[in-house]
């Protein structure tokens, strides 16, 4: 995925923009009309049909789907939903990228970029210029909550705090709760990264019946997917789900958690070390960022270093 960085001198920052690699400069002749710019910004505020954008810009109609005929072809601006509407359907779009770009020869590069434009546009929920806005939850290592159980997994958060140093700066301490010192508004008021699985974790117990993939305490805490109707039993397993926090619908979660600490860690280990797969959501829907991983002891000593991705 292409990106636009753009330098704040002032500010000692960076902003980072998704932007279109066009290789064929036409299409700026679709951009050229006011018209055309004016339809971009409104789908930007809002997803909305042809006829909506008209009556908002005082257009004809069949003006404004001409534009929208161009700027779809051209990639900018994509059918996202359908809606019935006094027995008709409408078509609802919006805008894709705020930034088209086109290289116009090979070129030395600048190297020494401090960002990671795709791991801050995954995380993006999770940050906010450039601190952290979330809250890291891991279990208590003491036993507790309803299973008394103790957590062994919350060390593994120790290289998701490293990772996510590389994207932030200055970000207030401290940046992570035992699941025991979690308040109801704490999970109502913030984005949440949660570790480890709902035996040891409370705050994954709560939100376990929420989550895109789940854990059936009935079956031994195996990992349940309602995408392929699998189960999940192997304690090398565990699970990726990026979602809304069902306390808030503003909010988000990011859960990485195995049925044992090996699942947390590859759970961990498929995020930090192949994001691109990720990103891709789930095999069997792309739409969700749920991904079942499976830890790999590639070097045979005993201690998982790779994953693979079930779904």
């Amino acid at each position: 995925m292409p990106f636009y960085v753009e330098e704040d001198a002032e500010e000692n920052e960076q902003k980072i923009y998704e932007s279109l690699l066009v290789k064929d400069p036409k299409i700026f002749t679709i951009l050229s009309t006011e018209l055309a710019q004016r339809i971009l910004q409104v789908l930007s505020k809002q997803p909305s049909s042809a006829m909506d954008v008209a009556r908002k810009l005082k257009q004809h109609e069949q003006k404004i789907y001409y534009h929208f005929r161009n700027l779809e072809r051209a990639g900018l601006i994509k059918l996202i939903k359908t809606e019935k509407r006094v027995g008709a359907v409408a078509k609802i779009y919006a805008a894709q990228y705020p930034v088209v770009s086109f290289k116009l020869f090979n070129h030395k590069s600048i190297s020494g970029i401090k960002t990671k434009a795709n791991e801050v546009k995954f995380f993006e929920p999770f940050l906010d210029n450039g601190k952290l806005n979330a809250i890291i939850v891991v279990g208590s290592p003491d036993p507790h909550g309803k299973y008394g159980a103790q957590a062994s997994d919350g060390i593994a958060a120790i290289d998701i705090a490293l990772f996510l140093g590389h994207l932030t700066r200055d970000s207030p301490l401290p940046n992570y709760k035992l699941d025991t010192e979690m308040k109801e508004e704490d999970y109502k008021n913030n984005n949440l990264i949660l570790v480890g699985g709902p035996k040891t974790n409370n705050a994954v117990e709560r939100i376990n019946k929420s989550m895109p993939l789940y854990f059936d305490y009935h079956r031994e805490w195996n990992i349940v997917s309602p995408f392929s109707k699998q189960v999940y039993v192997e304690e090398d397993i565990g699970i990726l789900a990026k979602m809304k926090n069902p306390f808030n619908e503003e909010k988000h979660v990011l859960v990485i958690a195995g049925k044992r600490f090996k699942g947390t860690k590859a759970g961990i280990l498929a995020l930090l070390k192949k994001l691109k797969e990720v990103e891709k959501g789930n095999r069997f829907d792309a739409a969700a960022i749920a991904k079942v991983v499976q830890g790999i002891d590639r070097d045979a000593d005993g201690k998982i270093d790779d994953v693979r991705f079930l779904e």
